[in-house]
């Protein structure tokens, strides 16, 4: 197994689109980039702290590739917006790739050039940083569009880009996912 750590806006919705990919075995919310130690989500919503939600991304690389992770990547979120997803604003939602080595940042450094500014006319504004302390989030934040599906924010942000997963990648998709 694996791990990659991206931020791509709100973890809900990053959480809920790389939990359904074969190959994935568990995505966790949390919190990295930043100078406060043990943050909440409280201190994180400052946009004081230097933080990024994030997802930490345990993955089977004989199932799916980095390459494939970073290709749903740029489609489930907007990298060429700098410090902002949708009306979710501040550098909490900033779009960040944590890379733990050498070859990990150069396969992000690709997919940059060769994916995401191919699916992208504006300039991608992704941030490519080393891995630093992870946090994880509370627990309430965990797995929560499973959980919270009908709320409001969830039927009108996550929702659409859960369809949008399940029409461009349904072939990487968990068998159990593709009507949900």
């Amino acid at each position: 197994m694996k791990k990659i750590t991206l931020g791509g806006g709100c973890f809900w919705c990053t959480e809920a689109v790389f939990q359904r990919l074969k190959g994935v075995e568990h995505v966790e919310s949390g919190y990295m980039g930043g100078q406060l130690a043990n943050p909440t989500y409280r201190d994180i919503c400052t946009g004081n702290t230097g933080h990024a939600e994030i997802i930490q991304i345990t993955y089977n690389p004989e199932i799916i590739s980095l390459e494939q992770l970073f290709e749903i990547f740029w489609t489930a979120h907007d990298p060429t917006t700098l410090n902002r997803q949708g009306a979710d604003k501040g550098t909490q939602y900033r779009s960040v790739i944590f890379y733990a080595n050498q070859e990990e940042k150069e396969i992000a450094e690709k997919s940059i050039k060769e994916v995401a500014s191919q699916l992208y006319s504006d300039p991608v504004v992704t941030e490519l940083a080393p891995l630093t302390t992870y946090y994880p989030g509370e627990a309430y934040h965990q797995n929560y569009y499973n959980g919270q599906s009908s709320k409001p924010y969830c039927h009108v942000v996550i929702t659409p880009k859960i369809g949008k997963l399940r029409s461009k990648y349904a072939s990487l998709m968990k068998e159990e996912y593709l009507s949900k």
